[in-house]
């Protein structure tokens, strides 16, 4: 989608919601997300030896995290509880923010919209970036992944109904810029615009595909739209 499809749905857009993991900060970039799920495997093997065989063979943490789910709740929290841990560790040593990105929060904040994060990672794990960065004050609200309920998080549309309702703005009137289909999807489950941020090849077609509003492929597109913008 163009700059027009862009520049749109900004113009519609009186909230604007950003996951984490992409758009604002490679989180696991200092330390790889595989090694991450490989010692939340080792936890759910201690607890489960079935669980945890299925968990080494995943490299995604958040996907160990949904697979604790089955191992009841004692096992949910000690594995929530030690990804939040690595997590707050992981933005440490994660590095600046993505390229654009810290351009892109503060145009939407001053161009007079509210501003949330909204992330499938640990609310913990963000304010920390934040903070380490300065950037919490473009910041109104952030949303992390609800403790020990992974269920509620994205795809499922929980965490930007939350944001839109403690930012006080319908959900219509609210874009999502995000990475991955299941960010696309969680908007579009909402009722909420979203603006695919296409950081590796081949994933501008998948995040159109799944009904991104517009879909950009360097995130000072989306600072340059909304710097563009009127505002509320």
């Amino acid at each position: 989608m163009g700059s027009s499809g862009l520049s749109a749905t900004i113009a519609a857009t009186k909230a604007v919601l950003f996951d984490f993991d992409g758009p604002i900060c490679d989180v696991f970039a200092g330390r790889p997300a595989h090694r991450v799920a490989r010692d939340l495997a080792e936890l759910l093997t201690r607890h489960d030896a079935i669980l945890g065989g299925k968990a080494r063979a995943i490299d995604d943490p958040m996907e160990v995290l949904r697979l604790a789910h089955h191992g009841g709740d004692s096992l949910l929290r000690e594995a929530d509880d030690a990804l939040t841990a690595a997590e707050v560790a992981a933005v440490a040593v994660a590095g600046l923010p993505v390229s654009g990105a810290v351009a892109a929060l503060a145009a939407a904040h001053g161009s007079g919209r509210m501003v949330a994060v909204v992330s499938n990672n640990s609310a913990d794990c963000v304010r920390e970036f934040l903070a380490r960065h300065d950037l919490g004050h473009f910041v109104h609200e952030v949303v992390g992944r609800t403790a020990y309920r992974p269920e509620l998080m994205k795809p499922a549309p929980y965490s930007l109904r939350l944001a839109a309702e403690r930012l006080g703005t319908p959900p219509q009137h609210c874009t999502l810029i995000g990475d991955s289909v299941t960010d696309v999807e969680a908007a579009r489950a909402a009722g909420a615009m979203s603006v695919g941020f296409a950081n590796k090849p081949g994933k501008d077609l998948a995040l159109a595909e799944a009904g991104a509003d517009a879909v950009v492929t360097e995130m000072t597109a989306v600072a340059d739209a909304l710097a563009s913008a009127t505002g509320r």
